[in-house]
């Protein structure tokens, strides 16, 4: 279970990179849509664990290659906004989110 404070860091991470991956996107996955689906910090704040969403999903992990070669800018540009909320910006790591594959799966069973 999350504290109140792992909670609170977990909106902030997501609202901003979000909006990194909203403005960047063309940078990291020209022509896919990034969507960060959850945040998941660790209890000493130390490491953030991010689930994205790409569209089309076909290219998912050619595009989370190419994320995770750019952590390094990403967390730049993620401290430069959170600079006066968190004394030290966690590490990124980022995974693929696929929740709404298994959601789609479970769908298409359902129709037949």
């Amino acid at each position: 279970m999350d504290t109140t404070r792992q909670q609170k860091v977990n909106s902030l991470l997501a609202k901003d990179l979000s909006e990194i991956f909203r403005r960047d996107s063309q940078i990291y996955a020209p022509g896919k849509m990034i969507s960060v689906m959850e945040v998941r910090i660790t209890p000493d704040l130390s490491i953030a664990n991010i689930y994205l969403s790409i569209f089309p999903s076909s290219e998912k992990e050619t595009v989370l290659k190419s994320v995770q070669t750019a952590t390094k800018e990403i967390r730049h540009e993620l401290s430069q906004k959170v600079k006066s909320q968190l004394r030290k910006v966690p590490d990124l790591r980022f995974y693929i989110d696929s929740s709404l594959d298994y959601i789609d799966k479970i769908d298409d069973l359902l129709k037949k």
